[in-house]
């Protein structure tokens, strides 16, 4: 149940590693799997570069891969920094690389969610697991009883110790597996969960919550690696929730891992966030949970063809006089799923 290395991996996922563009195959590559029972968790074939839009039919939401939809997840906040539940599909305004895009979808709902709780297991982290463990379950209780989530403990490697599942009891027991011991390879353990959520998640709308307390110092691969790997997945929205109080890190030690947990958090849409003792930490699960649960979820087509690589930075803004002025908070942008153009008949037959 562990993240294997570059050379283990290549062992291992010979013939079944995921297909992306040819320019994204080095990120590809570099993203260790997590595995259960030490055999590997592979990705389904095809081309995971982008994640399947969102659509609605028959009040059911279902993944489609048929269409290039881009489908942001989107937290609005007023001036005081609280969310604001009640705007309609004419407030926002999306822009892909500066270029205005037209709206084709829409939804201010309860969605369930596909959730990976990636939790620090390192040595530094002993003391402090029975009031994360208590703050992460409550997280799931306060979420939609439809949601799913899965458990991974990492150090130095990375473990499923529950795969998805909807039973709290479940959930507790796998945060409850503590070995506390050895490094802190964060980086491996958020780029194989985000894999892990884009070939195993049943819900469409995916978030990944990391809680750790140390500066990352044994993964595989690096913080930009990292991020690019989540955007080429169009992957889940991360929660961070970072541990670095305490004398145990030097300033220079704080200051990196807090600009990591930023970035991740950032850069996919999510929120970082720093307390001063572990007894807030179950009010930020608290706030995560009401974060998840109140976002919009909007969608539109590019006016760029899929056939151009390469990111693509997004922008959403939302405006209301009721509000005054609004932030909007959700990825920075992805990259597109480039498809090789179709033969014709004759080609074909060739």
């Amino acid at each position: 149940m562990r993240l294997y290395s570059s050379a283990a991996l290549a062992f291992f996922l010979a013939g079944a590693a995921i297909a992306s563009p040819a320019q994204q195959s080095q990120a590809s590559a570099q993203a260790p799997p997590l595995t259960v029972d030490r055999d590997p968790v592979r990705s389904p074939d095809g081309d995971q570069s982008v994640a399947p839009a969102l659509h609605k039919e028959s009040q059911n939401y279902v993944l489609r891969t048929d269409v290039e939809e881009v489908a942001l997840n989107c937290t609005v906040l007023d001036d005081r920094n609280h969310l604001v539940p009640d705007l309609k599909r004419e407030n926002f305004t999306v822009s892909e690389d500066g270029v205005q895009q037209k709206l084709i979808s829409f939804q201010h709902t309860d969605l369930p969610v596909s959730i990976a709780l990636v939790v620090d297991n390192s040595g530094s982290m002993s003391k402090k697991r029975p009031s994360v463990n208590k703050s992460a379950l409550d997280l799931i209780q306060a979420s939609n009883p439809q949601d799913e989530a899965f458990v991974v403990n990492f150090s130095d490697e990375a473990f499923i110790d529950q795969e998805f599942t909807s039973d709290i009891n479940k959930l507790r027991d796998g945060l409850g597996h503590i070995e506390s011991r050895g490094g802190t390879a964060l980086y491996d353990a958020v780029a194989a969960s985000a894999d892990k959520l884009v070939a195993e998640a049943k819900r469409p709308k995916q978030v990944l919550i990391i809680i750790t307390d140390g500066e990352d110092n044994a993964s595989t691969q690096d913080l930009e690696q990292t991020i690019r790997r989540v955007q080429q997945l169009s992957g889940p929205v991360i929660y961070s929730i970072g541990l670095l109080f305490g004398d145990e890190m030097s300033r220079a030690e704080v200051r990196h891992a807090r600009r990591a947990l930023e970035l991740l958090s950032t850069e996919t849409g999510g929120m970082a966030f720093f307390p001063k003792n572990i007894e807030q930490v179950d009010q930020i699960a608290a706030e995560v949970a009401r974060d998840i649960r109140n976002q919009y979820t909007i969608g539109y087509h590019s006016t760029r063809p899929t056939t151009e690589p390469g990111f693509r930075h997004v922008a959403v803004t939302a405006e209301d006089r009721a509000h005054g002025k609004l932030t909007v908070r959700t990825r920075t942008g992805y990259y597109p799923v480039v498809r090789a153009p179709k033969k014709s008949a004759a080609q074909t037959q060739k």
